[in-house]
């Protein structure tokens, strides 16, 4: 089975190396700071072999020129963000696949956070690399995209088997609880969330990586389709509901 290995990195990012025994190969997702990266492939003994970029801005691909200088590794990238990431070898969108040794990975396209946001699914592993796209309770600023394309992308991740555990790039939960209880705050599923985050954040423990099942029944943004959320929110079609919330959350 695949070995991952999660690590704060710069101010509240969450590091990835994804490694695959069989094949000896190591895959950074994302690249947020290089020395970090580097350190803690070499304290897992790990040759870091691929970097799979999930969007352009600097905290996701800002370390790749000095990984490759390091490792001689290929880097994958989204193809609409590709023009404004270093070192790209291949560009990949939806429907395109990665691997790591005999484990495949699909692409799927979420932009909306950036135009040419990418998710990484093992489906063997179970496993979703999501970047800025969605996080626990919540999901990205939409810097690039239209309500229309971020709704299309997040149920792009909806469709997912529930089982699917969600790797997101921050650790912003506490502060996301915070809107979704204000968003939605007669949902038990998710008043019991944010008990537990509370308690998580206050022990000094991760809150990622969720699972799909939970966000499905608690993150605000992904419930844009349901009536509890269009009757508070407002909205014809879920896109627009989305777009309500993900502008109260921008000023929240």
């Amino acid at each position: 089975m695949l070995q991952l290995h999660q690590f704060p990195c710069l101010s509240d990012n969450y590091g990835y190396l994804l490694h695959d025994p069989a094949s000896g190969e190591t895959v950074c997702i994302d690249t947020p700071d290089a020395d970090t990266y580097l350190r803690e492939a070499a304290i897992k003994g790990w040759t870091i072999t691929q970097i799979w970029n999930t969007h352009w801005h600097a905290d996701h691909a800002g370390g790749n020129e000095a990984i490759k200088a390091a490792t001689g590794c290929t880097i994958t990238a989204p193809a609409g963000d590709a023009a404004k990431i270093a070192g790209v070898d291949r560009a990949v969108g939806q429907g395109d696949t990665v691997k790591i040794g005999e484990f495949t990975g699909d692409v799927i396209d979420v932009g909306g956070h950036t135009m040419g946001h990418v998710a990484y699914y093992i489906p063997r592993a179970a496993m979703a690399f999501v970047g800025d796209s969605l996080f626990a309770l919540g999901c990205g600023r939409m810097f690039e995209g239209t309500p229309p394309q971020f709704w299309a992308s997040l149920s792009r991740l909806k469709a997912l088997p529930g089982e699917t555990k969600i790797y997101c790039a921050h650790e912003y939960t506490a502060s996301n609880a915070k809107f979704a209880l204000h968003a939605d705050p007669y949902n038990a599923v998710l008043a019991d969330y944010a008990r537990e985050v509370e308690e998580r954040r206050a022990a000094g423990q991760p809150t990622v990586p969720t699972v799909l099942s939970r966000e499905l029944a608690a993150n605000p943004f992904l419930r844009a389709d349901t009536p509890e959320m269009k009757a508070r929110w407002g909205g014809k079609e879920p896109a627009e509901t989305f777009a309500a919330l993900r502008a109260a959350k921008d000023s929240f």
